[in-house]
Order: structure tokens, then sequence, then C-alpha cells
């Protein structure tokens, strides 16, 4: 097997576990909690065994007895575990005793939320920085800072090699595979999306199709604010016979308890300066890779801007969609390492919007806009000069993220970074 690369929130736990008594690392299925929390546990109870579950049920007091840190990998199998852990740390507050790993928010929910005894932390699949495909020279952090420093580096990456990040995957154990193998695994996860986890999570799936066809329009409004209404008509799009909209509701919330919707909100303000923002969340599944195979796009069908058969009126480039999705999920992970929070800018009559805005500690702002080009134009900074005589001194720095080779720094002040150098 391959050695254990460095994930950034790894940095988050290191921190975290010097002075808490309990985290929980939630996320996907497939995105390496257990890898990452098992490099810190002396003890691990994999509850997806029903003998481990079995022996946690008829010994609780057990967990009071491990020494070291104790791993209680999948939780939501046994819900019950989540308030024994609590009590455990009520006796005994002392640091690093306990990690829990949980792929889904459980259908039976535990009788108390763990508040101010175990704290929630979201892990997601590999940003470019934790990919090893080059060294990131601009940090996120820098950015946040608003010094507005000059900028430097060069990126190996090209379009052709964005696009294979695209469909690569940032699920650890999906993307070393050759394409076709990593095609299989893809296809077999959505399929236990459908088959399994909806089941498991108390919500059997009547028409498997239907709940299929949404997610393909749910990937075909990556990036957008289309309604969800516009997604359950685009899923069902020639049928007399559509689901009632309280089940595609149900598609929603089964989907986020799997974590496998990652939506960016809406911004506003804090002094609320802008009364005509629209608050509606940006589409995006939590790998562009799912989004892509949902399309049934290969590198070849988004480089040539062919090959998903989707009609609808909200997906018009759907490479440049996949590539700000690519970008929304580095920037998520590198925000959490941030303490920061990120989310997106239109005004309700659309003549402004801004990709992203990363809110700091202190409330200063990064806005971000992508770019599917190597070069900029006074055209993709104009809306980050709008804001930035609408905010002031709260705008650290603006930023445009491309698919070209350099980092620089524009006359204007405006930072051009590659994708593949941002990091944390």
């Amino acid at each position: 097997m391959d050695p254990y690369r460095r994930r950034v929130v790894d940095t988050e736990l290191d921190e975290l576990l010097t002075g808490l008594a309990a985290v929980a690392i939630e996320g996907a299925k497939g995105v390496g909690k257990t890898a990452t929390a098992q490099r810190r546990a002396d003890i691990v109870y994999a509850l997806d065994d029903e003998q481990q579950r079995e022996l946690l049920a008829a010994d609780p007091g057990r967990l009071d007895r491990g020494r070291g840190t104790v791993l209680i990998d999948e939780w939501q199998r046994y819900p019950t575990v989540w308030d024994q852990v609590r009590r455990s740390v009520d006796r005994d507050p002392h640091a690093g005793r306990f990690l829990l790993t949980g792929s889904a928010i459980p259908a039976e929910t535990p009788m108390h939320s763990g508040a101010g005894r175990i704290v929630q932390v979201r892990m997601r699949p590999m940003s470019l920085a934790e990919r090893g495909i080059c060294e990131p020279t601009v940090s996120l952090r820098a950015l946040l800072s608003g010094r507005r420093q000059p900028l430097e580096g060069e990126s190996p990456v090209d379009l052709p090699g964005y696009v294979e990040e695209i469909v690569g995957s940032g699920f650890p154990g999906i993307r070393p595979l050759p394409a076709r193998a990593r095609r299989a695994q893809l296809d077999g996860y959505i399929a236990r999306i459908v088959e399994r986890d909806f089941p498991e999570q108390g919500h059997p799936i009547r028409r498997p199709a239907t709940l299929r066809a949404w997610l393909t329009a749910y990937a075909a409004a990556t990036a957008t604010t289309a309604s969800y209404n516009t997604i359950l008509d685009a899923a069902t799009s020639g049928e007399s016979d559509k689901p009632a909209k309280t089940t595609t509701i149900t598609y929603r919330d089964v989907l986020s308890q799997l974590w496998l919707l990652d939506p960016i909100p809406g911004w506003l303000p804090v002094d609320n300066a802008f009364a005509r923002l629209a608050q509606a969340p940006k589409h995006f599944l939590v790998d562009p890779a799912l989004s892509a195979r949902l399309l049934d796009l290969t590198p070849t069908a988004l480089l040539s801007g062919t090959g998903s058969g989707v009609r609808v009126s909200y997906s018009t480039n759907t490479l440049g969609q996949l590539f700000e999705a690519l970008v929304a999920l580095c920037i998520q992970v590198y925000a959490q390492d941030n303490e920061a929070r990120v989310r997106h800018l239109r005004t309700r009559n659309g003549d402004h919007e801004i990709d992203f805005i990363i809110t700091g500690p202190g409330g200063r702002i990064v806005a971000v806009e992508t770019k599917l080009a190597a070069t900029v134009d006074e055209q993709d900074v104009a809306h980050l000069r709008w804001l930035g005589t609408k905010v002031g001194d709260l705008l650290a720095d603006a930023v445009v993220i491309t698919t070209g080779r350099y980092a620089y720094r524009r006359p204007d002040g405006v930072a051009v970074v590659p994708a593949a150098l941002l990091g944390p």
C-alpha cells in the first residue's frame, strides 16, 4: 500500500486533541476518515463489525478502561455509543481520549447532542494541495491576513491536467486506480447510495431510477443556484407521474445526512449593506468526480464540450462548472484549516456575482473568482473591484483562480493564482 499522505485536517486534529477529550471526524464514505484517525488511535472499535458492536453493547464500561486514544469507527452503526462517550467524558475530561468517525448522521439520533463534550470536524475528499501534484506557493492564510504580498510560483498543471483532476476523484481509495477501474468504482459508489445507504437511513427507494435521475440533474446544476423544483423538473422531463415535492426534499435531506451534498450558502455582510443580495445556495456534490460520472463525462468529452446528453437550462458550461466545483472543494478544505467560512455572492437581479466569499475569524473577507483560462482580463476582475468599492477595508484580498502557469499580483492588486498553487 502507498504510505499515508498527510491531510490538511491532520493539523486541525493535532491541535484539537491536545485540549479536547473527544473529537468526531465526519464526512462521506471513502474520504479517508478511518486512515487518518487510526494514526492517532491506541484502541480501535470498528462498529461496522457486528461482534464489536455487541462487545460495546454488552460492556460499555470498557470505554472508561481504555488506555490511550480510543477510536470508535463508523459510530453511527451503534448510535448509543455517542451518549456512552459523552458520559465517559463527563467522568474523565482529559485530552485525547476519544476519536469517533462517522459516514452518516444516524437515523436514530443520540439522546444528547454532545455539545461541550464532543467536537465535530468535517473531512472532505482530497484537495489539490493534498494530491501531491505540485507544491502550493500561495496560502489562504496569507490572503486572509490582508497584507497583499507579492505572489510567485509556477504550476505544471495545464487545462487537460485539471480535467484529469476533476474526473480522477479526491477519494483516496479511488484516485490511484486505472481509468476504467476508477469509473467502475465511482459507478459502484453511486449505486450503493441508492441501493444501500438510503435504506440504512430509513428511506427505502421505491423508484431507484428517479433518484438516480435526480442525482444526475443535481450534478448538472453544479455551481448554480437552480431551485430544487427546477432540478426536479430536469430529472423528470417528459414524465407525467412526477414524484411529490416532499420526495425530492427527502432526497436532499438524506444525501445531506450522508455528507454527499456540499452546498455553499449565499453571503450577507455583517452590516447588511446589500439588501438585495440573493441567499440561495450554490449546489455542489462532495466530489466533482461524482458529478462527472453521473453526467457520463470523460476527459475527452469535457475538453470537447460534448458527451453529457443532459439538456437543462441552467447547465451552460459544464467544464467551467466542474472546474469551479474542484476549486470549491479545495477552498472548503483550506478555509476550515483557517477557521474561515465559505459563501458566495449574487445580487437578486444577477448583475453582480462572485464565486466565493471567504470570511476569516476577524470578519475580513477574501473574494474569489474562478476562470477556466490561463489569462485574466478586465472583465474578470470587474465584480471584485465593485465589491471593493462597497466594503472597503473589509476586503482583505481579491483573487482570480485560473488554469494558468504563474501566480502573480496585477497592478490593481488583484491576485492571480493557478488552482494547483493555492494551499491552506
